[in-house]
């Protein structure tokens, strides 16, 4: 059974949000199932260069064993900037690596920390060097992990947010421009998104000045992931534009409240149609 740590992160507003952090033992089985599927590659690569093995033994021996150092390498580089720090192991356990302060990882992190791995799996790729540095390490971090400054959390199973108490009859203006909306979805993380939803939450416990500055910086945060025309954007507060945003993220394809209409005039009566302008 892994050890039971949480990770506390305080932001210069005074909010606390915790993250669940893996332990070793739930590390262990994500690698163990990322090495079933380097085994699966080395099996792939010693069929195919088989049938070249009659031409030149020693070149498909070169090309076998330089395949499966690229490989091995480029496994974890790869899979963990390109799924925003998972491999397919963590994903299966719901892991994910991320920066100590709960940040997203940079390229330069996973680099680090994938190419410490073989240091951490001596001897004989037991990971013993690696089980004991995160056993004897508060927030369970691998050599890997304290060189490139990485934690691995717990992803939680959390059901969809009940938004509607939060926005009901809000007129999203965001939504005026879908395919920005669609980018605004491929562009913000799940933790970016939980940290906005909880500012959200816990926004009438936040003393005002503190409101207004946490709200500015969310606002702008997120303004700077994708850039909406400024008719949607104009005339709405930053607390205003997280919650679009949210709304965007959470319920997607939701069709926005219609915006209110103050010089409309009214319907006519009975069944008489309206007269076009």
């Amino acid at each position: 059974m892994s050890r039971l740590a949480i990770l506390h992160i305080r932001t210069p507003e005074g909010i606390v949000f915790s993250q669940e952090l893996a332990g070793p033992m739930t590390r262990f089985l994500a690698w163990f199932i990322d090495g079933l599927c380097l085994l699966a590659f080395v099996f792939l690569l010693m069929t195919a260069l088989s049938v070249f093995g009659f031409l030149s033994p020693d070149i498909a021996q070169a090309v076998g064993t330089l395949g499966m150092f690229v490989f091995y390498l480029g496994y974890g580089i790869y899979t963990e900037w390109r799924w925003r720090g998972q491999t397919i192991g963590k994903r299966v356990l719901r892991l994910r690596v991320v920066d100590v302060h709960g940040l997203r990882l940079k390229f330069s992190q996973v680099l680090i920390r994938n190419l410490l791995r073989p240091v951490d799996m001596q001897p004989l790729f037991f990971y013993l060097v690696g089980g004991l540095a995160s056993l004897l390490n508060s927030r369970c971090q691998r050599l890997g992990d304290l060189a490139a400054n990485t934690i691995v959390v717990r992803i939680p199973k959390l059901t969809e947010p009940n938004l509607d108490q939060l926005m009901a009859d809000k007129f999203n203006s965001l939504r005026a421009a879908p395919h920005l909306e669609a980018r605004l979805r491929q562009r913000v993380s799940p933790a970016e998104a939980s940290i906005a939803l909880q500012a959200i939450v816990r926004r009438d416990l936040l003393e005002p000045r503190a409101r207004v500055e946490l709200f500015a910086e969310l606002a702008a945060h997120f303004k700077g992931k994708v850039q909406f025309p400024v008719d949607t954007v104009e005339g709405i507060t930053d607390e205003q534009y997280v919650r679009n945003v949210l709304d965007c993220l959470f319920r997607p394809g939701r069709k926005s409240a219609a915006r209110p209409q103050p010089d409309a005039e009214p319907a006519p009566p009975g069944n008489v149609p309206p007269v076009a302008a």
